[in-house]
C-alpha cells in the first residue's frame, strides 16, 4: 500500500511539471478564507447588544464593521459597501439594538492612519446603512447616545491628522442625526481624544480635547487647544478644568477618560503632560489629584485608553503596548496578557458580569470569560493591514 501511494505521488508530480496547465481547469475554483491563523488586524471599536450579550459588533482600523451573533465564533462583514472602511467608534442604541451608529476614521493617528467619511447609521442591525453627515470630520473617535432620549447623539470628532480643519470637536444632534451642531471647539488642530457620559445623568459629559498634528516625517502631541471640559446641560455650557482644579499646568497632550459606573463621582484621567500621570476625581470631575506617574503606559498618542470595572471602582484596565490592571484605584498596576498580540486599543466590559471581557489590539480580537485570566483569539476576522506595496518589473 505504501509503495502504491509513493508511485502515485511520483507520477503525479512528474505529470504536473511536464504538462502546461490549462487555465480553464481553474474556472471551477473559488477562493476561500483560510486565515488569519496567527494574527488579524487592528481592532478599534467594540460594542455589544446588552439584551443578547453574545451579539457583538466590532470596528477595525481598515477593515470595516464585523458582526458575531454567537459570542465570537462566527463573524461576517456588514460594512463593506460603504465609502470608508476605517472605523473609529461604534455605539448601539440599547433601547433599540437594531439602531447602530458608526463613526469612520481611526482615532489613533499613527503614520498609517486612514481617514473616514463621517458618521453612519443602520436601523436594521447592519443590513443597510445611511450616511448621517459630518463627512469632513476625517475621524470620529467617540459616539454617545442619551439613553433617556435616544434621538440625542454626541459625536466626538478628532479631525484631520494631516493638517488643520475646523470640522472637529464635539457635535450634537437632537433629531437622530438629521442636523448637527458643534458644541465644543477650541481650534482647527484640536479634536476629541476621549468623551464619557455620566451613567446616571446623560446630560453630564466630560470631554478631552487634544491638539495634535502629523506629517510624514514628524508628529506633534499637545498644545494650547488641548484641555479637559465638563458640561451638566448636554453641552449648552462647558467648564474648562485647569491646574486650579488639580490637573497639570502647561500644554497638555492626549487624555484618556474613564468613569466608574458603580460610583459615577469617581473619574480617572490619563493625562499626557510634561510628566505623564494618572489623575483621579472623587467629586464628579470638579477636582482632581495625581494618583501615579509609574507604570501607566507608553506612547500616549497611540493609546490613552482607560476602563473601570463596572462593579468595582478601584479596578482599572489600562491599555497600551500591554494591558495593565490596577486593584487599588491606580496607585499600582500589574499584569500583561500572556499570549495576546500587543498594542491594545479597544475594550468592553459587561456591565453586570465583569468577567466577560472583549479586547481589541493590533493583531485582532480576544474574548475572556474569566476576568482576563485566559483569552480566546478570534482567528477568522481577516482585517490584516497592508502598509507597503511594490511591483515586479519583470512582467
Amino acid at each position: 500500500m505504501k509503495l502504491t501511494l509513493f508511485l502515485f505521488f511520483i507520477v503525479s508530480a512528474s505529470f504536473c511539471f511536464s504538462q502546461k496547465l490549462d487555465e480553464k481547469f481553474l474556472e471551477g475554483f473559488n477562493f476561500r478564507n483560510v486565515g488569519p491563523a496567527g494574527m488579524s488586524g487592528r481592532i478599534t471599536a467594540i460594542d455589544v447588544v446588552l439584551a443578547h450579550p453574545e451579539h457583538i459588533y466590532i470596528g477595525s482600523a481598515s477593515g470595516g464593521v464585523w458582526e458575531s451573533k454567537d459570542g465570537g465564533i462566527v463573524w461576517k462583514p456588514i460594512f463593506d459597501d460603504q465609502p470608508a472602511l476605517s472605523i473609529g467608534s461604534i455605539k448601539i442604541n440599547q433601547q433599540n439594538p437594531g439602531e447602530i451608529w458608526v463613526g469612520t476614521g481611526e482615532g489613533n493617528p499613527r503614520n498609517s492612519q486612514n481617514s473616514g467619511k463621517g458618521i453612519f447609521r443602520t436601523l436594521d442591525g447592519g443590513r443597510t446603512w445611511a450616511s448621517m453627515g459630518l463627512t469632513d470630520t476625517k475621524a470620529i473617535h467617540r459616539i454617545l447616545i442619551d439613553r433617556l432620549q435616544p434621538s440625542t447623539i454626541y459625536a466626538g470628532a478628532l479631525g484631520s491628522s494631516w493638517g488643520p480643519n475646523q470640522e472637529r470637536g464635539v457635535f450634537k444632534s437632537v433629531d437622530s442625526g438629521k442636523t448637527w451642531n458643534k458644541i465644543l471647539y477650541t481650534n482647527d488642530r484640536s479634536g476629541v481624544a476621549d468623551m464619557v457620559m455620566d451613567p446616571d445623568n446623560p446630560r453630564k459629559i466630560i470631554a478631552a480635547l487634544w491638539e495634535f498634528g502629523r506629517t510624514p516625517w514628524d508628529f506633534n502631541s499637545g498644545g494650547p487647544g488641548s484641555g479637559l471640559y465638563i458640561t451638566y446641560d448636554g453641552g449648552g455650557k462647558w467648564k474648562r478644568i485647569t491646574d486650579e482644579e488639580g490637573i497639570p499646568k502647561g500644554n497638555l497632550g492626549r487624555i484618556g477618560l474613564a468613569i466608574a459606573a458603580s460610583s459615577p463621582d469617581i473619574i480617572y484621567a490619563l493625562i499626557e503632560a510634561k510628566e505623564n500621570g494618572l489623575y483621579k476625581s472623587s467629586d464628579g470631575g470638579e477636582h482632581w489629584s495625581l494618583v501615579s506617574t509609574k507604570n501607566i503606559g507608553n506612547r500616549p498618542f497611540y493609546y490613552s485608553e482607560l476602563y473601570v470595572d463596572p462593579k468595582n471602582e478601584n479596578r482599572i484596565w489600562n491599555l497600551y503596548s500591554t494591558v495593565a490592571q490596577s486593584e487599588d484605584g491606580g496607585r499600582t498596576f500589574t499584569g500583561g496578557l500572556g499570549g495576546v498580540h500587543p498594542d491594545h486599543h479597544a475594550f468592553w466590559i459587561h456591565p453586570d458580569n465583569p468577567n466577560y471581557l472583549i479586547e481589541g489590539n493590533d493583531g485582532g480580537l480576544n474574548i475572556s470569560r474569566d476576568g482576563g485570566r485566559t483569552w480566546y483569539f478570534c482567528s477568522n476576522i481577516p482585517v490584516g493591514q497592508f502598509y507597503h506595496i511594490n511591483i515586479d518589473h519583470e512582467y
